[in-house]
């Protein structure tokens, strides 16, 4: 259609990458795509290079990626990057992140810490105030906190909902979006939702990190695994990842889990109960995004305590034939 103006999520530029025939790409005139915005979830870096490479022949240019940050409650955008510039990011040091909630550079080269790319969101449109808070404290650059926002668009409430609209908003206009994110020179970078955070043994672990880790594997594709945590008999928190597979092979289905379960414990050094389901069986949100809430809740409806406090014996015994 020769459009100029298209935004998705990640995940959709991912599932146009793997559907579009090779055949056909160069059938296709994208030239015309000046903003090619990416939003809605978190922002995958390796999924919008791999969509560039294969849409380049179509006259795609990477400087039209824009990525943005924005939610409902704030009906809708919140920052955007500059025009025309493709996307950056941030390379971190994940472990000092998790322990520290700051957030320190990488070089590419650098093999010291646990790196991982952010992609950078922009800066908030006219009239929005950015703050990361640790509770009620402002926190300054490159410390990473939960995102508050104050701004025109900003919602008034939920609708016959006060309790949530009184977690939600202080009284000052200040919306609290429980995304977990820093600054930079005015330019918001999202690492993250407190909610689903995973805490174990006190040490805070980004459920993206053990999906990423699934998603290497050529079993699984992109948005196939969902991580989370859920509590034993004894009270302790059992990390889970739950990843689709559309294998059926029983001998291939007990590699793939024992392989995730290793990799976890080699590059994590977690122990993770790994559980393979159906194609489509993943809760998702409206919008499509993974729900992580709903999964685990589902997991913990779906087990007693007894199998809970199975699987965590089974992992272990995995890790030790690992």
């Amino acid at each position: 259609t020769r459009a100029t103006i298209s935004f998705a999520p990640s995940f959709g530029y991912e599932l146009c990458a793997r559907r579009v025939r090779a055949t056909d790409i160069e059938t296709y005139d994208l030239s015309n795509w000046r903003v090619a915005g990416i939003g809605a979830e978190m922002i995958r870096p390796q999924t919008l290079e791999h969509f560039a490479e294969m849409m380049e022949p179509a006259g795609f240019d990477r400087r039209a990626f824009l990525a943005c940050y924005g939610m409902a409650e704030c009906t809708l955008g919140v920052s955007f990057s500059p025009l025309w510039t493709g996307f950056t990011t941030h390379h971190i040091d994940c472990d000092h992140l998790s322990d520290h909630h700051e957030a320190v550079l990488l070089d590419e080269d650098d093999t010291r810490g646990r790196g991982r790319h952010f992609v950078n969101c922009g800066v908030p449109m006219p009239c929005f105030e950015v703050e990361i808070r640790d509770d009620n404290r402002v926190l300054q650059d490159w410390q990473s906190g939960v995102i508050y926002l104050r701004g025109p668009s900003v919602m008034s409430g939920y609708f016959n909902l006060p309790e949530e609209t009184s977690h939600a908003l202080c009284a000052d206009g200040w919306l609290n979006t429980g995304d977990i994110g820093y600054l930079v020179d005015g330019a918001l970078t999202i690492t993250g939702r407190k909610k689903d955070l995973i805490i174990i043994h006190g040490r805070n672990i980004w459920p993206q990190d053990l999906e990423h880790v699934a998603e290497t594997q050529p079993e699984v594709r992109a948005g196939d695994a969902v991580a989370f945590s859920a509590p034993n008999s004894e009270g302790e928190e059992l990390c889970v990842l739950m990843v689709q597979c559309r294998e059926t092979d029983p001998g291939k289905r007990n590699n793939l889990v024992r392989r995730l379960t290793a990799l976890v414990r080699m590059e994590m050094s977690l122990d993770c109960y790994v559980e393979l389901v159906p194609i489509h069986s993943l809760p998702r949100t409206s919008s499509g995004k993974l729900s992580r809430a709903k999964a685990r809740l589902d997991f913990i409806n779906n087990n007693d305590m007894d199998m809970l406090d199975a699987a965590a014996e089974e992992v272990r015994l995995r890790v030790a034939s690992a």
